[in-house]
């Protein structure tokens, strides 16, 4: 469970990250709140690199136009959601969101050459049709303008492509793929923004920014670990769990409680994650052939990809 436990966290962070802005966005701009996030991740991972020689892992990589990608894709997803949830509802910004398991479905098995079953795509399609439900008696009136939606779109397939180069780059463990490259490049992006539409605010307003470093620092790294631990095939489901998870946080920070629509919908698509998960585990093997190997050796059974496999000693030259 450690690739959809990282997912769920990524999704938490994030939500909160974008309930954070959206309350900033009235205010501030574009290029003051991501500068003021990334001004507060890069020092934090310098430091935490100081004071621990070595923490986050070698800062060289193997696939330097992958991690260039990766850097511009989270950069797209971060400014895009922030404009696009400023002229759109919650509600109407999500239903395109929600096209994002889909997206990274098809670039796993387009991209990564993954297989990817039928029932990945069954149980994200009823996910889809919970968010559906919840969101369609909200949609009579279309509040937002076309540009919206388009802005949400491409920041959707932004991130759908950032969660399959973080599938791709899994062998690369460490945080500063992560965290070093595209801060250094969100401050030289976002610095002249903010410089010319700087808008002095309270103390608290500016801790509210800095604090966003460290949720979206912390969202990314989860979601990155989630997929060094599961393909895109079984996280794909567990990505509508934003759903109830957008539904706490209207309650919490809006005061906005879910009508009947929309508690049905949250558990279609509660339901879709767990009914996932069990279909999935009952396609695992339950037991296997023995087979003849050398006395000492070991043996390593297949398994699903992100899985974990158990390496095992045979004594008697019988594997289990």
């Amino acid at each position: 469970m450690k690739g959809p436990a990282f997912l769920l966290a990524g999704i938490l962070l994030f939500a909160l990250n974008d309930a954070n802005s959206k309350l900033l966005s009235g205010q501030y701009g574009l290029g003051q709140v991501l500068l003021l996030r990334y001004t507060m991740l890069l020092p934090a991972f310098l430091l935490a690199r100081l004071l621990m020689p070595g923490f986050g892992g070698p800062i060289a990589t193997r696939h330097p136009r992958l991690q260039a990608i990766r850097a511009c894709t989270m950069m797209v997803s971060a400014g895009g959601f922030f404009l696009g949830f400023r002229h759109l509802p919650l509600g109407e910004g999500y239903l395109v969101f929600f096209t994002a398991p889909f997206l990274t479905l098809a670039l796993a098995a387009l991209v990564l050459r993954e297989a990817v079953p039928r029932a990945a795509w069954a149980w994200c399609a009823m996910g889809f049709a919970g968010v559906l439900l919840a969101v369609a008696p909200k949609l009579g009136g279309v509040e937002g303008p076309l540009s919206g939606y388009l802005i949400i779109l491409v920041s959707t397939t932004a991130f759908a492509v950032n969660q399959t180069l973080n599938r791709r780059l899994r062998g690369e463990a460490g945080m500063a793929g992560l965290v070093l490259w595209p801060s250094l490049l969100g401050l030289a992006l976002f610095g002249p923004m903010a410089a010319l539409a700087w808008v002095p605010g309270p103390p608290l307003d500016m801790m509210r920014m800095l604090a966003n470093g460290l949720l979206a620092g912390g969202a990314v790294l989860c979601t990155a670990a989630a997929f060094r631990h599961a393909d895109a095939a079984r996280l794909a489901p567990w990505g509508f769990a934003a759903l109830p998870v957008s539904v706490l946080l209207d309650i919490a920070f809006w005061g906005r409680w879910p009508d009947l629509a929309l508690l049905l919908g949250g558990a279609v698509v509660v339901f879709a994650c767990v009914m996932s998960e069990r279909a999935r585990r009952r396609a695992l093997p339950q037991s296997m052939p023995a087979q003849s190997i050398p006395a000492g050796n070991t043996w390593a059974p297949s398994a699903p990809s992100g899985s974990g496999v158990t390496e095992r000693t045979a004594e008697s030259g019988k594997a289990p």
